[in-house]
């Protein structure tokens, strides 16, 4: 068999398992832009990832309502009862509809599982009765940069089984996405020159075996040929926890933070240049959510972080992410700057509550 149709029976037998969805809200106040009387409200994804204004549209229905379309993206199968993976920003939230249309044309409809907002990963299961087709998982911890690898997806929702190829061009790379809504820092992402058009969110990133190592996620505006994508190793633990629980399961410690860098650091004149910053966003919200494990355990707003267990806290190992690899009802020792000095506490860690 040659390279070229080696490479044809990867993408042929991957393509089932590579699904488009779409997500729909019905509303009675959205609009077609049509009627002048009327104004159509638009939820926007991050504009880093999705710029697709195409997908946007209303359609009337019987009951007088709208289904605003706002938009979608790809996903793929992990398991055969059907299981899908996406990102976040594709499915936006649990309020809306979801639409899942497979290789052979057939629409179903799904819910959302579970999402996981660290990897901007969620979760969604077609629902009908029947045995699905799914991809392999390859191991993202031993890809290797120059690597072949292909991204698959529905680009702008109008190209179906888009295959675009490149090769890994970077590791463990960190990047901010945000809008006027949300911002979010992903942490160790594969970069890719394989093309990650609009619409290609969600879907696989694929290697010269047909295994998934990653999961399209990102691209740079006013840039080419530079693409992102979460580690598939990052989402194993999760997918398993959903298999035997029906959700995520992640320990929950009740803060709200900011992670430290130098920047922030200098502006906050802060005395450590890493760790977690124990601080609110918001005026209305507490730092420390009470009666969580960080209130029973003392920690106090202002307080920093500097280490869960023995392991340092920084930009590229945040909190979010020690919790990832933690359980509930866990005991935990957090060494803890206050006031210029360093204290240690102990909290016993709780199930993080379902989404």
């Amino acid at each position: 068999m040659t390279e070229e149709e080696k490479r044809v029976e990867v993408i042929e037998q991957s393509l089932p398992a590579v699904v488009s969805i779409s997500i729909s809200k019905k509303t009675n106040h959205t609009t077609d832009t049509t009627d002048p009387k009327r104004t159509k409200k638009i939820t926007q994804g991050f504009p880093v990832f999705e710029r697709d204004a195409t997908k946007i549209k209303s359609y009337p229905n019987q009951n007088d309502e709208e289904a605003l379309d706002c938009g979608g993206g790809s996903g793929f199968i992990v398991d055969t009862t059907g299981i899908v993976i996406t990102n976040i920003h594709v499915i936006k939230t649990s309020s809306f509809e979801y639409e899942v249309t497979l290789h052979d044309g057939t629409i179903h409809q799904a819910q959302l599982i579970d999402t996981d907002p660290i990897h901007d990963v969620a979760y969604l299961r077609i629902r009908t009765e029947k045995t699905f087709t799914t991809l392999p998982f390859g191991d993202s911890t031993s890809i290797k940069l120059g690597q072949t690898v292909y991204a698959i997806g529905d680009v702008l929702g109008v190209f179906p089984d888009t295959i675009s190829r490149g090769i890994i061009s970077g590791l463990g790379r960190t990047i901010e996405a945000h809008n006027e809504d949300r911002k979010e820092m992903l942490h160790d992402l594969i970069q890719t020159d394989a093309a990650i058009n609009p619409g290609n969110s969600g879907g696989p990133l694929i290697n010269s075996n047909g295994e998934v190592i990653g999961i399209n996620s990102a691209n740079v505006s006013k840039a080419e040929n530079i693409g992102f994508a979460v580690p598939i190793n990052a989402i194993k633990n999760d997918l398993e926890d959903i298999k035997k629980f029906g959700k995520i399961r992640r320990a929950f410690l009740g803060v709200r933070h900011v992670v430290i860098t130098p920047t922030i650091a200098l502006g906050l004149s802060l005395p450590s240049r890493q760790g977690i910053l124990v601080t609110s966003p918001s005026p209305h919200q507490p730092a420390i959510i009470p009666k969580s494990p960080a209130d029973q355990a003392g920690l106090r707003e202002n307080d920093i972080i500097i280490s869960m267990n023995g392991t340092s806290l920084n930009e590229r190992y945040t909190l979010e992410d020690f919790l990832e690899d933690s359980c509930g009802d866990t005991e935990v020792e957090m060494l803890v700057l206050r006031n210029g000095k360093e204290i240690k506490l102990v909290a016993t860690l709780l199930e993080r509550p379902t989404n």
